[in-house]
């Protein structure tokens, strides 16, 4: 029996905790076919990995980072002495989030050659990590309360560096809102996923308040944000500026999983994917018309999967063994 045709019995499982040291607070792990194991697919030792661009697809393998051709991804794979529990890399810049302690967790990028540039401390859990196109702008998110997207109370940190410049927002909540058009303030708001316009100044995010969660438009300069549309998460802009694939919540309601959705930014139409497993993900675009992201199976063990960004066609394992996906651009 292949993973594709488990498809009808596909449940989602709740994380039930987040325990130190693994990776993707929040996740929904999904009940699938076994993938085969990554150990005989993955090269082991002291491989070459790069993030110079090229035909490659950067990911996490067994905590560690680590690279394969993107034309035969289940082929031999470079794996890194490098620890991370994100990664993503674009224009010959990465970022890490990685352990520090048994406690704490940084915020490291990197060159081409995965040294390190700066590094900053930070508060909970790595959650997300994105790098603007031309490398210039990069991002992350952490929870630091509650361990999931669907827990009570949870909070999230989300950054940004300005790796030109050094200037640095350790929380977007220090952001002017607007909400629906008018000025907007509370206690609760939240944000994460950021994903980066070609201008590496304007970026879109979730930003979750008063129960609701809205896909913002966001200005670095202007230190603002303003809402577009609600129940839109995790937000990933197509290469072309013209798409959003995010995270769509089941009938609003986190609790019940989500639906891998593409946003059209020019008529606001949503697109639903064939993935129709739950994907806590923020999707990486491979090219214009294809998606990966990260399913986890009961076991936990994580896996990559595609799916063409249009509705049309089926999930492609691609990856096993494997998490936090990036084509090097």
């Amino acid at each position: 029996m292949t993973a594709l045709s488990t498809r009808a019995k596909l449940g989602v499982v709740a994380a039930s905790a987040v325990l130190l040291g693994t990776v993707a607070a929040g996740y929904a792990a999904t009940t699938r076919e076994p993938a085969p194991s990554p150990v005989s697919a993955a090269a082991t030792g002291d491989q070459a990995v790069t993030l110079t661009p090229g035909p490659r697809l950067l990911a996490i393998t067994d905590r560690h980072v680590s690279s394969v051709a993107t034309a035969d991804p289940t082929g031999s794979r470079s794996v890194s002495g490098l620890e991370c529990l994100r990664v993503y890399a674009a224009a010959g810049t990465g970022v890490c989030l990685r352990p520090d302690t048994a406690w704490t967790y940084q915020v490291v990028v990197l060159d081409a050659a995965l040294r390190p540039t700066r590094t900053l401390s930070v508060p909970g859990l790595p959650n997300r990590a994105r790098v603007s196109a031309s490398g210039r702008m990069v991002s992350w998110t952490t929870f630091v309360g509650g361990d999931s997207y669907t827990s009570a109370g949870f909070s999230t940190r989300t950054g940004i560096i300005d790796t030109a410049t050094g200037v640095t927002v350790t929380s977007l909540e220090e952001f002017a809102i607007k909400r629906d058009g008018r000025a907007y303030r509370n206690p609760d708001v939240n944000y994460w996923g950021v994903t980066f316009t070609a201008d590496d100044n304007l970026f879109y995010a979730t930003m979750s308040t008063g129960g609701r969660r809205y896909l913002v438009r966001g200005d670095v300069a202007r230190r603002a944000v303003e809402t577009l549309k609600e129940n839109v998460e995790c937000p990933s802009l197509s290469p072309d500026g013209t798409r959003i694939a995010f995270k769509e919540a089941v009938d609003a309601d986190p609790a019940k999983g989500w639906r891998l959705s593409v946003l059209d930014l020019a008529t606001m139409r949503v697109t639903a994917t064939a993935e129709t497993a739950s994907v806590d993900d923020q999707a990486a675009w491979l090219g214009t018309g294809t998606l990966a992201y990260t399913l986890r199976q009961s076991d936990g063990q994580p896996d990559v999967w595609t799916v063409p960004a249009d509705g049309s066609g089926t999930p492609k394992l691609v990856l096993p063994g494997a998490e936090s996906p990036s084509p090097l651009t």
